[in-house]
């Protein structure tokens, strides 16, 4: 009994574990998944496996997921939105929170970038 109780309890540990990691990854968002902000870009940078961060004004950043290999280029962008207002659209993740991963970049009503399928 306490063989089967025991295999119960890691099954049920593993199964959350699972549950909780994959609510962390970002597949295929739709705009009803996310967060609309404004922000002013400051600074455009490139970081971790190529992606590129935008960083506002203050101390928050967003990237785009390895936006260099999504044939975007830091220095188009930081041409077309540096010292600018751009709406973001961020996927929400566990439970509901906002995180810093840009769904979708746009300045006034042109679109640099999306994530969403049309």
């Amino acid at each position: 009994m306490k063989k089967i109780l025991s295999s119960i309890i890691r099954l049920s540990i593993i199964t959350v574990c699972f549950l909780l990691l994959k609510s962390c990854i970002i597949q295929n968002p739709k705009p009803e998944d996310c967060v609309v902000v404004k922000v002013k870009v400051t600074n455009i940078t490139e970081a971790g496996v190529k992606d590129i961060v935008f960083h506002d004004d203050s101390t928050d950043f967003y990237y785009i997921n390895r936006g260099l290999e999504r044939a975007l280029n830091l220095d188009s962008l930081k041409t077309k939105v540096l010292n600018k207002t751009v709406t973001l659209h961020l996927a929400k993740v566990l439970g509901g929170m906002t995180s810093e991963h840009i769904s979708q970049l746009a300045i006034e009503d042109e679109i640099i970038f999306t994530e969403f399928n049309n």
